[in-house]
């Protein structure tokens, strides 16, 4: 679900702005922030892209069928006001 080798990049580019004088801690810093990054994303509710396409095809066929049953229920409605008319 979390790339790893995103977080590690997103870390890189955290040390390497550091300032100057604190280049000498770049690598301690680099790895704690994978830690953090890692903690929050963690955090987060995430679904993975397979869970997403398959709750994005249930909710398709869902909707499918509510539109199929609102043109039954339709046309029940406009047969029982013909009967009444009648």
């Amino acid at each position: 679900m979390i790339n790893p080798k995103k977080i590690e990049e997103v870390a890189k580019q955290l040390s390497d702005n550091l300032p100057s004088g604190l280049k000498q801690f770049a690598g301690e810093f680099e790895e704690k922030s994978k830690q953090v990054l890692q903690n929050q994303l963690m955090k987060l509710d995430l679904v993975s892209r397979e869970e997403f396409d398959v709750q994005q095809h249930v909710l398709l066929k869902t909707r499918e069928k509510l539109e199929a049953l609102q043109a039954q229920v339709d046309a029940l409605e406009a047969k029982l006001r013909q009967q009444d008319e009648a």
